[in-house]
């Protein structure tokens, strides 16, 4: 990539050994270094993105070539597009297709077992509630009586 040589890199670390001294220099040399790795991370990357894309365009096109054709008398490189666009599509829906569903269901039905637990205790406890306050209310009812019936008329 760079034409540069054992001596040009020794000049290199002695100016910057003289420039930024024992102390920052290994330090300069940690952040040269991360900047570097995240400039290849980074073009890897867009490499790898560019490359799907060409491959998802070919096959795009190779796609409408197959559909002009109405699927009769395809080249071989048309055919194994179509083989490998279809073996994407079964590797895509075959997932879905072997889903156990009895895991979920059993979650739903404890689920639901436990709201209607849970609306049973609320139900006892607005009964508790509702016998608690009849008890408060009959001492009440028995004064409110004594003091209807101590009134003078």
């Amino acid at each position: 990539m760079f034409d540069i040589g054992f001596w040009e890199l020794m000049i290199i670390g002695i100016m910057g050994l003289v420039i930024l001294g024992p102390e920052r220099l290994p330090v300069a040399i940690r952040t040269i270094r991360g900047w570097i790795g995240g400039v290849r991370k980074f073009s890897d990357a867009v490499k790898t993105e560019l490359t799907e894309e060409l491959r998802i365009n070919e096959l795009h096109a190779n796609l409408k070539k197959a559909e002009q054709a109405d699927m009769k008398n395809l080249s071989p490189e048309v055919a194994e597009s179509l083989k490998s666009l279809q073996e994407a599509t079964d590797m895509v829906t075959e997932p879905f297709k072997k889903v156990d569903t009895e895991p979920l269901d059993s979650m739903i039905s404890s689920s639901l077992a436990a709201s209607s637990k849970t609306q049973t205790s609320n139900e006892a406890s607005d009964v508790e509630h509702s016998a608690d306050n009849e008890k408060i209310e009959q001492p009440i009812k028995a004064v409110a009586q004594v003091e209807s019936t101590e009134k003078p008329k």
